[in-house]
């Protein structure tokens, strides 16, 4: 929502996964300090690493409260002027102004879209995916070593791929008109090549196995765009809120689903397991083709509309200060 407000549809795919990027970092940052705090004897690691990460989670919470502004209006940095030119900026979006009103009826739309329907579902397979590599792919670190501090440096580079998947990603969504849905089909392929690699592979290449493990995330990169296209394709604020917080919690959801696949019983192949994120990555292929073809037919029926009538879509007169959905709004195109 606040990428959205401050970036073109164009711009914001890039911008959201350059901060997604520090998932990436953030694990080899960690990697690296969590290996040199357990060097030291007589402390619990555990508890060092929850105070330092909790603490500096807290601290910047804080900074964030004080120099991060809700909108363009509140942000002091800015002129009046500059600030006109950065909302007259963010109309190109056609997707409404920040209104503290809420709408019951943007709410009800929200829920009779199928789009968002769409990216739920998209989103919530995706994140089965990822409770399901969270906890599965250090299982077949453990495997190669039986000290836990090698099993965490052993994540360094992991964080790396993360950093490479969720940045390409988002940067060629952008770059590339109506990529976004690509990107969601393609991204998660190298998810689906490498769980088939670690079902098949033997337990003893660990080779094959680590670089199975380092690609796995490359469904991260398909993730971020997913979670951006609320922001880019609802209209009207409290719809957009709505969408974009539905969308979410699937994110939540699935996270908790996916741990479970992966039962105690099956150590160490995971063959459950293995085969719901496989399952469950086609899925996300057959739910991005479905997101697309949608959004190119409702694109096609407005340009028809707008040849009949003989408007012009472009032309955005008031629509976008009158804070309308993107079905009141027949001028609204969708990215896709």
């Amino acid at each position: 929502m606040i990428v959205s407000m401050w970036y073109t549809r164009a711009e914001a795919p890039m911008r959201t996964g350059s901060f997604y990027c520090f998932n990436g970092f953030g694990s080899i940052i960690g990697g690296i300090l969590f290996y040199g705090v357990g060097q030291a004897d007589g402390w619990d690691v555990w508890r060092i690493i929850f105070v330092i990460c909790g603490g500096l989670t807290i601290v910047w919470g804080i900074v964030l409260i004080f120099y991060l502004p809700n909108n363009i209006m509140t942000a002091k940095r800015f002129t009046v002027e500059e600030k006109a030119l950065l909302i007259a900026r963010s109309q190109s979006n056609k997707t409404g102004v920040f209104s503290s009103k809420i709408k019951p009826a943007q709410i009800k739309e929200a829920f009779k879209d199928l789009q968002v329907w769409l990216l739920f579902f998209y989103t919530l397979l995706n994140e089965i995916v990822n409770g399901g590599i969270a906890n599965f792919g250090k299982l077949i670190v453990k495997g190669f070593t039986k000290d836990a501090l090698l099993t965490t440096a052993y994540g360094i580079p992991y964080g790396a791929w993360v950093a490479f998947f969720i940045f390409t990603g988002p940067f060629c969504a952008s770059k590339l008109k109506n990529f976004r849905t690509i990107v969601m089909m393609t991204w998660v392929l190298p998810t689906l090549i490498a769980v088939s690699l670690s079902l098949k592979l033997d337990r003893g290449n660990k080779n094959g196995l680590l670089m199975a493990y380092y690609i796995s995330p490359s469904f991260v990169g398909a993730l971020v765009v997913a979670l951006q296209m609320p922001a880019a394709n609802v209209a009207g604020y409290t719809k957009r809120v709505t969408s974009t917080a539905f969308v979410f919690l699937a994110y939540c959801v699935g996270n908790i689903i996916g741990p479970q696949a992966f039962l105690a019983s099956e150590a160490p192949i995971y063959g459950t397991g293995c085969k719901g994120i496989m399952g469950c990555t086609a899925g996300q292929v057959v739910l991005a083709i479905a997101i697309r073809l949608l959004l190119i037919k409702r694109n096609k029926q407005r340009d028809a509309e707008a040849e009949a009538s003989g408007k012009n879509a472009e032309n955005l007169s008031d629509e976008v200060l009158m804070d309308l959905t993107d079905f009141e709004n027949r001028k609204f195109r969708y990215s896709y």
